[in-house]
């Protein structure tokens, strides 16, 4: 009985020390996910932030770095937005991949590569999904990148209703739909951090007179609309060209039309509330399915699952499905889209024209891979 009573002090403190080494650990990375995953912009490049078309973000976890680039001779405006839904990461890739290459000749060109900002600190709730992935540069070294959520952290705007109203056409949906960012456009300066988010961007696409706006997306493979352009009725011919374009290349695209009783979504409501042509695109991403195994990082970066092979084989996907789906591919595939955007915008509308270079194409993405495009970091490179 001694023995027992004079060991459980020792026991208590070896408890407390042990509790307090776990929170220790696991409050620094806690802290690290609020930290921006550090970019190169290429030369040309301001870094603005949103909160400047939207003051009340300033300081929030909503505010968002901003990048505008402008050529030497006058023409459109292209908005490239990543980031909407981080645990789509062929999104957010594009986006850097544009701000780390590009070089724009005329007009100007936007990129936003964390549109939910507030998302990338957290990952969704039972879904075993990795905090980040990392991607090898040419020299060998590597980046990393978070993998996030869809939605808003909680901590950042909690709680939700048990049913959203989406404000401006009193639309219902589940409650959690409000810390969706691609359901709260076109935003409300008041109200949830998610909605004043989508305000401030719809402030943006005003005040720039931005002229194609780009919403990068992924899709589970058994979603009906992946490997698709969600276009606008007004964009819908700009659509058709880099659909025909694309098929030209292989790379087979699907042009649907956006939904006129669905809401919130940008390809409806920034066609609805600016001028823009509004285009949202899909790609077939794996790691985001339902039918998936296990979700690593192996499954973000490679796409390669078994039950998605055996779903293939029993019909039930919508995507060709060969047993991959890799990262490389899907930036490729947005990347290769936004190009011949881009080309046929200037077809069609001359003095909208934007003239952008140094961006690799489809086959120099897929045989070199998205990591030998991407800067390396400095050893004092930080978030810019």
């Amino acid at each position: 009985m001694f023995k027992k009573l004079s060991g459980t002090p020792l026991s208590a403190l070896v408890l407390v020390l042990l509790s307090g080494v776990v929170a220790l650990v696991t409050g620094k990375s806690f802290s690290a996910m609020h930290t921006l995953d550090p970019l190169v912009p290429a030369p040309g490049f301001e870094r603005h932030m949103l909160s400047e078309w939207f003051a009340p973000l300033r300081d929030t976890p909503g505010d968002t770095p901003v990048y505008i680039q402008r050529g030497s001779e006058p023409g459109g405006t292209v908005l490239v937005m990543g980031g909407t839904h981080p645990n789509e990461p062929a999104g957010t890739l594009t986006a850097v991949v544009l701000l780390e290459r590009a070089r724009i000749n005329r007009g100007r060109l936007i990129v936003i590569p964390f549109a939910n900002r507030s998302a990338f600190t957290c990952n969704d709730p039972q879904e075993g999904a990795p905090q980040s992935f990392s991607l090898r540069c040419a020299d060998g070294s590597f980046r990393v990148f978070r993998y996030g959520s869809r939605a808003t952290n909680p901590v950042d705007q909690w709680p939700d209703p048990d049913v959203y109203l989406h404000p401006q056409s009193g639309q219902q949906l589940s409650g959690r739909e409000r810390s969706n960012l691609n359901r709260a456009h076109p935003g409300t300066p008041q109200g949830p951090l998610t909605l004043q988010v989508a305000y401030a961007l719809r402030r943006l696409l005003q005040e720039e007179k931005v002229d194609l706006a780009f919403d990068l997306h992924e899709a589970s493979p058994e979603y009906p609309v992946v490997n698709a352009v969600v276009a606008h009725e007004r964009a819908q011919e700009l659509a058709a060209m880099v659909a025909m374009e694309l098929e030209g290349l292989s790379i087979a695209i699907r042009i649907e039309p956006s939904p006129k009783n669905l809401r919130g979504l940008t390809h409806r409501e920034w066609g609805d509330a600016t001028e823009t042509l509004a285009v949202l695109m899909e790609t077939a991403n794996p790691s985001q399915g339902r039918l998936r195994g296990r979700t690593d990082e192996a499954l973000v970066l490679s796409g390669r699952d078994k039950c998605y092979a055996r779903a293939m084989e029993l019909g039930r996907l919508f995507i060709n499905y060969s047993g991959d789906q890799t990262l490389d591919l899907r930036v490729a595939r947005h990347t290769a889209a936004v190009k011949s955007f881009l080309e046929n915008l200037g077809l069609l509308y001359p003095e909208k024209t934007v003239v952008m270079e140094e961006v690799p194409g489809f086959e120099e993405l897929l045989a070199r891979g998205v990591g030998a495009f991407l800067s390396p970091l400095s050893r004092d490179h930080g978030s810019r």
